[in-house]
């Protein structure tokens, strides 16, 4: 083989590993991404499930507007579903955990922890839900 050709041959194998390497990041970029969204999607699922139960009579199940504390926050939780645990207040879904908490007078906070992790800490969200008025703001912490 001539020089021209092994420098061909070397050429195209760098390329071929900057492809491949372009190529994986990516997919982990896309991974992150779309846990992300996934994550801010259940956020909003748990918020608006939140949002009818707090307005719902205690009489048919649900909050009869009453102010969060761990009780209500346990009813709340119970009534949400997925696998809800009542000892550390989470929701566990396919994408992450999602803690409840009391975050002041008539807000929700849903602290949103992803399965993917970026540069070695999960995909944090954190979404705070008005209860009385419906207003929803999203923090997207990683």
């Amino acid at each position: 083989m001539g020089t021209q050709q092994i420098l061909l041959i070397v050429l195209a194998v760098i390329i071929v590993g900057i492809a491949v390497a372009v190529g994986l990041i990516m997919f982990n970029q896309n991974a992150i991404r779309s846990n992300r969204n996934a994550c801010i999607a259940d956020s909003n699922n748990f918020t608006t499930k939140a949002l009818a139960w707090w307005r719902t009579a205690d009489t048919q199940g649900g909050g009869n507007q009453v102010i969060l504390n761990n009780d209500s926050l346990d009813n709340l939780g119970v009534y949400i579903g997925y696998g809800y645990d009542v000892a550390v207040n989470t929701l566990y879904t396919a994408n992450g955990s999602f803690v409840l908490s009391n975050a002041g007078s008539n807000n929700l906070q849903i602290e949103a922890t992803g399965n993917e992790n970026i540069n070695g800490n999960p995909v944090q969200i954190i979404l705070i839900a008005n209860l009385a008025s419906g207003d929803i703001s999203i923090q997207i912490i990683n």
